[in-house]
Order: structure tokens, then C-alpha cells, then sequence
């Protein structure tokens, strides 16, 4: 049995493994890894202003504003005045940037299943108990 610390910095790097190769997989857009994630927060959340968006990433508001430019740039976002405060935008999914989310989404669920076919039903099912113990630590 490995001591909690060892164990931490052995899941440190397998999850960030993991998740890695998991981002690889991208839409026909190859959006960088800030670019999707806006549109993931934008179709979770809906319209929000770029300073939220710059809030929720934990990054500084100008480059925020230069990964939204970007994507209205390519058609996946739209910046509409805000409805009370004219000095802000608000950023909201386009149809083609909802449907980057949904293609993105298909194709890293594709790759991991087809790892998961792999697997005995047993590894399976341990990696089912892990995702839910991942999840308990995420939210504390």
C-alpha cells in the first residue's frame, strides 16, 4: 500500500497523462486548449462576459479577450452588446461553436472507448469506482 504521498504524486501524473491525451483529440476546428474551454464554459453556462469567462479560467481579462477574438474570428462565438452596461460585451456560442463542443465531445468519448474495449469488465469497473473517488476529491 503506498503512503499518501507517494500515491498523490503517482495520480498527479497519471491523471495529467490522461487528461492530456484525452485533449488531443479535437474537432474539425483544432481549437487550442483555452479556446475550447471557452466554448465549454459558454455552453454550460450560456452568454457571459468576457471578464466572467477571464474568472472562471483563473487567467488575466486581456487574454481572455484575445482567445474570444479569436473565436469570433473563426465564427464559434458572437460578442453582442451587454443589456446593461454598455461599456461591456457579452460572449455567446454561435451554432458552429456549439457544434465544435459537440464534435470535440464525440471524438475524445470515441478514443476513450475504444480504450475501454480493452479492458476486462473488472478494470472496467475499477476505473468506474476511480472516476467517482476523483470526483469527491475534485469537490473538496
Amino acid at each position: 500500500m503506498p503512503t499518501a504521498p507517494a500515491l498523490a504524486g503517482e495520480l498527479r501524473v497519471a491523471v495529467g497523462q490522461a487528461a492530456r491525451r484525452i485533449r488531443a483529440e479535437r474537432g474539425a476546428q483544432g481549437l487550442t486548449d483555452p479556446q475550447f474551454v471557452v466554448l465549454a464554459w459558454l455552453t454550460k453556462l450560456g452568454p457571459m462576459t468576457p471578464g466572467q469567462l477571464a474568472e472562471a479560467e483563473r487567467i488575466q481579462p486581456p487574454s481572455m479577450t484575445r482567445t474570444v477574438n479569436g473565436l469570433v474570428e473563426l465564427g464559434l462565438v458572437q460578442k453582442d452588446e451587454h443589456p446593461t452596461d454598455g461599456r461591456q460585451v457579452v460572449v455567446t456560442l454561435t451554432d458552429a461553436g456549439r457544434a465544435e463542443v459537440v464534435e470535440t465531445r464525440r471524438r475524445r468519448d470515441a478514443w476513450l472507448t475504444e480504450r475501454l474495449k480493452g479492458m476486462t469488465k473488472e478494470e472496467r469497473q475499477l476505473l468506474a469506482d476511480a472516476a467517482e473517488l476523483l470526483r469527491r476529491i475534485a469537490a473538496s
